[in-house]
């Protein structure tokens, strides 16, 4: 029982060290110098020496700048240096035992290759989008993850797809913007240990196939004949509604129906010049109607 009891303790031990490792926080500054070991320390001893040996052309070797928009991460014998990134301006390593790494803190733009997708409704588009991101944190971006970069463009292309796999055709031609800020959401979260910031994420072109195209096509020239027909027939009856009400007002005076026929024989002289019109006297077609 106490042999059991004795492994079990060193395994529960190894699972709480390999459970602290994996949330170290890189950003304590008072991590970094403590636990070189005497190694370590003798040969920090020994760079500080040669650079005293060899100055001031040491110099030339130990002085480093970086840029406005960069930080550099240094690492000695293997180890974060205690306060964080350095940098913008000029910063000092130690010759032989100190490795530094650049990082760019601009804004980074790039196509998410062109994707794919069967929407829910089981219509298959292709989508392009474009990201924009930077890095927040530059040494979890170095001491978290291998290419950060490279990373984040790949998680964006499989977000891209499973986002856009839950919505249908007309979700994502009309919510452009509402699945857009869903998904720098989402990436946002997951690239947040990595140090990197998803500042944006805009749906450039959604491309449907061509048969889906022309059927789309057709169907909207059906609907919009459809709309004209109603129209005109709106406009029919509205029309002999009006007749109607002029017909009405016409019948209560005779003399009413004579200056309407006066009117019409007018206007057909003052169009075509060199047809000869006999009027008809309107007593004879109101006794032939009575008739």
């Amino acid at each position: 029982m106490t042999k059991v009891d004795s492994k079990t303790t060193e395994m529960s031990t190894e699972a709480v060290n390999v459970k602290d490792y994996q949330n170290i926080d890189y950003n304590d500054d008072n991590r970094g110098d403590t636990g070189l070991g005497l190694c370590g320390w003798v040969l920090t001893i020994f760079s500080l020496l040669m650079f005293i040996c060899t100055f001031p052309l040491s110099l030339f070797f130990t002085l480093k700048i970086v840029q406005e928009y960069e930080r550099a991460v240094i690492f000695r014998v293997g180890r974060l240096v205690k306060g964080g990134a350095r940098g913008p301006g000029i910063f000092f390593i130690l010759p032989c035992i100190d490795n530094y790494l650049k990082v760019d803190l601009r804004v980074v733009s790039f196509d998410v290759p062109p994707q794919e997708i069967l929407t829910r409704d089981s219509v298959t588009i292709t989508v392009d989008a474009v990201a924009y991101f930077r890095i927040s944190n530059p040494i979890s971006s170095v001491c978290n993850i291998e290419d950060a970069q490279r990373s984040t463009k790949l998680l964006a292309a499989t977000t891209l797809r499973n986002e856009l796999g839950t919505k249908n055709l007309s979700e994502v031609l009309l919510e452009r913007d509402t699945i857009s800020h869903s998904i720098q959401q989402i990436l946002d979260a997951a690239t947040d240990p990595w140090g990197v910031k998803v500042e944006r994420v805009e749906i450039k072109d959604v491309r449907l196939p061509q048969m889906l195209q022309r059927a789309m096509a057709a169907e909207a020239e059906a609907s919009r004949e459809a709309k004209a027909k109603v129209i005109a027939a709106e406009g029919e009856m509205n029309a002999a509604r009006a007749l109607k009400e002029a017909s009405d007002v016409i019948s209560e005076s005779p003399q009413a129906l004579q200056l309407r026929y006066l009117q019409t024989l007018q206007t057909i002289s003052a169009e075509k010049n060199s047809t000869i019109i006999f009027p008809l006297p309107i007593d004879m077609l109101s006794k032939a109607l009575s008739k």
